[in-house]
């Protein structure tokens, strides 16, 4: 489980290249040969388009494949350059310039420059984005040449080139952006042969590319979309794949026990979580979330959700791959307390539904039942939504987010689904944090915004959960796993071979 590591991350990011891609040292891999994927997260809608890539099956095959970032977080938390050679910062980490890699061609032939970068950036920052809050604080972009690049930032922010490791901040062409948003043209290993949105995909190995020797030992990668965890297990051991993601936690134990199939388990900040939905008032909301947290069994729903493949969590967004991650908070357990309030708030006895879609996590029914039986410990009364129902209470999951910078400014976020709102306090204490080198003072002002978040989110966050994906023995990786995402941090076509 390797936590996010900033050891020299404000110097230099040029190390990098002394490194494979996994951040291991360099080590014998064979080329050649077809991956196979059966993934989950296909939608008829997905394009090349990276502001909509919101599910695994576009992430992986986005920046884990045919487009590359400025930065890459390896396998083992180090941060490392993709796109980017290097970087260095003011002594304020408000002024950022970034070296970058020369001799890089899109897979039309146009040379990568700086522009591309301005340019791609652009598409979040003037526009819907999911990655816009990655680049608000980004003042100024500046070309300064065809290889060096700076950024302005309203404040300072250490973090800053790990933000820039994120699927939705991919390089585009600057001259022909929505060309390569249809045609998927990008600097990355492998280059678009077919896609079919929402079914399938094939790419080719891009000959004479910047990673050569270092990644991308497939000759091609062909990935489907098998919507169901038991379909995408079954379609694994009838030979028809070789990798596939989430797996259902209560089916682990037993493909565990086939021959010829690895299940690959890796603990990164994913976790499973109850939010309130608008409609009610924010002190409504923030009192029926304090009751569900004081009376949810968690240990329970560890074991019975997630076959024991996570660990308890303390309501608050953070996870164990965070660096600053409290694993001491305690979480709330206080029904009497929790009753007493909903008493004062005229909410006892109040009846909600809870929508709990499979599509969410396949235990989605098992952790609404355990829902309801923990809100009867506190006078709630919670009942399964119909499909049509417009339901305030709704099982979410997430992957977290890389930093802790990075995920308290997403919940901190208009619209957000933690119900939080944006005040002095904690807006005063993620400024403060974001721009001091000081770890141990950093790590003091983050424990104190999660436990703030803990008692006052409208998110009920019960369990971590790890990212549960399994493979053919006939493919081999390197030691470390990516615990960003599932499949090596959507890696794998970069990382993995075949034996």
């Amino acid at each position: 489980m390797p936590r996010l590591s900033r050891r020299g991350l404000i110097a230099s990011g040029a190390a990098a290249g002394l490194l494979s891609v996994t951040g291991l040292p360099l080590r014998a891999q064979s080329r050649g040969g077809t991956l196979r994927l059966g993934l989950a997260g296909a939608h008829a809608t997905d394009c090349w388009d990276a502001r909509g890539h919101d599910d695994s099956f576009m992430a992986t095959l986005g920046h884990g494949a045919v487009f590359d970032c400025l930065t890459e977080i390896a396998a083992t938390g180090e941060l490392v350059g993709e796109l980017a050679e290097g970087w260095e910062a003011s002594p304020d980490a408000a002024t950022w310039e970034f070296t970058l890699r020369r001799g890089v061609r899109f897979h039309d032939g146009t040379p990568f420059t700086a522009r591309d970068v301005i340019a791609s950036y652009r598409l979040h920052m003037d526009g819907p984005s999911p990655a816009a809050p990655l680049l608000a604080d980004v003042t100024g972009m500046e070309a300064l040449g065809d290889h060096r690049l700076r950024f302005i930032l309203a404040s300072g922010n250490a973090d800053f080139p790990f933000l820039l490791s994120d699927y939705h901040l991919l390089i585009y062409p600057a001259d022909r952006i929505r060309q390569a948003m249809a045609q998927g043209i990008g600097t990355g290993l492998y280059r678009v042969e077919r896609f079919e949105p929402g079914h399938r995909a094939l790419l080719t190995r891009v000959e004479g590319h910047y990673k050569d020797g270092r990644a991308g030992w497939f000759d091609a990668v062909e990935a489907l979309a098998i919507p169901g965890g038991a379909a995408r297990i079954r379609a694994l051991e009838d030979g028809r794949v070789d990798a596939i993601d989430r797996l259902p936690p209560q089916q682990v134990a037993a493909l565990r026990a086939r021959r010829g199939v690895e299940v690959i388990a890796t603990t990164g900040n994913a976790h499973l979580g109850f939010a309130m939905q608008p409609g009610l008032s924010r002190l409504h909301n923030a009192m029926i979330s304090l009751a569900l947290k004081a009376g949810i069994d968690r240990p329970a729903m560890l074991d019975q959700v997630l076959a024991g493949h996570g660990r308890v969590a303390s309501d608050h967004p953070l996870g164990p791959a965070n660096s600053y991650w409290d694993d001491g908070l305690s979480p709330h357990r206080d029904p009497d307390q929790a009753r007493y309030i909903l008493q004062v708030a005229g909410l006892e006895g109040m009846e909600l539904a809870v929508r709990a879609d499979p599509h969410v996590h396949p235990g989605a029914a098992e952790a609404a039942r355990l829902l309801q039986e923990g809100a009867q410990r506190v006078g709630l009364g919670l009942r399964i939504a119909s499909e049509d129902e417009a339901a305030p209470l709704r099982l979410t999951a997430s992957a977290g987010r890389l930093t802790e910078d990075w995920m308290f400014a997403a919940a901190l976020a208009p619209g957000s689904e933690w119900g939080l709102p944006f005040d002095g306090r904690l807006a005063g204490l993620m400024r403060q944090a974001r721009s001091t080198p000081d770890s141990e003072e950093r790590r003091a002002i983050y424990g104190r915004m999660q436990g703030q978040i803990a008692r006052e989110g409208a998110v009920a966050v019960p369990v971590h959960a790890d990212f549960l994906d399994a493979a053919s023995t006939a493919l081999a990786h390197p030691e470390a796993i990516g615990s960003v995402w599932d499949l090596d941090s959507h890696r794998i076509c970069e990382r993995w071979w075949f034996a």
